[in-house]
């Protein structure tokens, strides 16, 4: 029933009281916003920072674009709703895949959780890769700015979005493509005042350019005047990141670090003893080169295991390798889509499979990627207080419905109350 709190996953949500709008910033590494912030451009999120929520959470490993958006919207990590990278292989066909196709969800996501309750939901998303999954089972209005032109009623549950907009369709390599997120999730906001709306961005801007740089303090501003715009609407403002991002070049030179871990395992095991997979992988890879901080590896001989990890271990640039069992637990991964060995890079590195393999043509500046531990720390910042969240609550990126609904919302009752 309408207003009756609802529970998806085994967590319960309370029902919103006015519009909550759950914003991921995507590659939004938390100096990005303090370097913004610093320089005059972010003046709302400076306010909501002193006024509302303002914490930092932890974000799912791998630090990639598909876990985590699908943790956000499930309230669950990978090992629930089984999205363990943006690409996996599937040993049983002996193919690798993408992740985006809803049949490797796991779980319902709160957005239909909701939708079916009888709540109005909106979802706006950058990339089409992501569309099918956070509107899965989702009776509502979900679309991706990257195909905006092409909506239907009957697939998206809107229609004439370009129009409604008033902006053309931007190039997937832009930042416009976010900020036609904001501009109709502004326009959605003000003529069908959705209970319920999820809007997710593209990294481009953060491959590109380093925290305090123009672009990226122009990029910030923009979406600035677009939250200032939904507060203004009566909306709940929750701003959450899919992962951070860090420099993975050498800072003299810009030459990328990378580690070839395919021609290692072919070069200490014998070519075709081994496969390398890179989860970051995606059909967008212009500006990163599928090179990210995390890798999972396939043996033929589980005896192997050890020398490999052992060889690994000792390598500059590598964080850690990890057992499967390991790996699995750690970071709460479905243990049958990842490999027998689970390989991080430290912070300025990242892994590759073989060189003749990545494209590095697209890199126009020095390379900026994501994919460990080191890219975990994300923002989470609510334009309402939350007094009974406890200081030193362990949150996490796909806290962040929870902290919106179930804390935020309270906190305004108890306001409402007392005056």
């Amino acid at each position: 029933m309408t207003g009756t709190p609802i529970t998806v996953n085994g967590k319960q949500y309370a029902w919103p009281q006015s519009p909550v709008v759950v914003v991921c910033v995507d590659g939004s590494e938390p100096a990005y916003m303090d370097e913004a912030i610093a320089a005059g451009r972010m003046p709302w999120l400076e306010g909501v920072r002193q006024t509302g929520t303002n914490r930092i959470g932890k974000c799912v490993v791998p630090s990639f674009t598909n876990p985590n958006n699908i943790s956000i919207v499930t309230g669950t990590p990978p090992a629930v709703h089984g999205i363990s990278g943006n690409f996996f292989y599937d040993p049983a066909t002996g193919e690798e895949v993408m992740m985006n196709d809803p049949k490797f969800m796991r779980c319902g996501t709160l957005l239909a959780a909701f939708a079916d309750a009888g709540a109005k939901v909106a979802v706006v998303t950058a990339k089409d890769k992501l569309r099918r999954q956070l509107g899965h089972q989702l009776t509502g209005v979900c679309f991706s700015s990257e195909k905006a032109d092409e909506v239907t009623m009957a697939e998206n549950g809107i229609e004439g979005v370009v129009d409604m907009v008033g902006m053309p369709v931007p190039s997937v390599y832009s930042a416009e493509l976010s900020e036609f997120i904001f501009a109709a999730g502004v326009k959605i906001m003000e003529r069908d005042r959705p209970d319920i709306m999820y809007l997710s961005t593209t990294d481009y801007v953060q491959h590109k350019h380093a925290p305090g740089t123009a672009e990226a303090n122009d990029f910030y501003a923009m979406m600035d005047g677009y939250w200032a715009q939904l507060d203004a609407l009566g909306c709940t403002v929750a701003l959450t990141a899919d992962h951070g991002m860090n420099a993975k070049h050498d800072p003299a030179t810009g030459a990328v670090n990378v580690i070839y871990l395919q021609d290692l395992m072919d070069e200490w095991l014998g070519v075709g003893k081994a496969r390398v997979i890179l989860p970051i992988t995606d059909p967008y890879v212009v500006h990163h080169g599928a090179l990210g901080s995390y890798a999972t590896i396939y043996l033929d001989d589980a005896a192997s295991r050890a020398t490999v990890t052992e060889k690994l271990a000792a390598m500059d640039g590598v964080l850690e390798v990890m057992s499967n069992e390991v790996a699995c637990a750690r970071f709460e991964l479905p243990s049958e889509r990842v490999g027998d060995l689970v390989v991080t890079g430290e912070k300025h590195m990242t892994l590759g499979s073989s060189a003749d393999k990545h494209d590095l043509s697209g890199l126009t500046e020095p390379l900026r990627s994501h994919g460990g531990p080191t890219e975990q720390a994300v923002p989470l910042i609510v334009n309402r207080a939350t007094p009974s969240l406890a200081a030193d609550a362990p949150l996490r990126n796909f806290s962040v419905f929870d902290v919106a609904l179930n804390y935020a919302q309270a906190s305004a009752e108890q306001r409402g109350a007392a005056e």
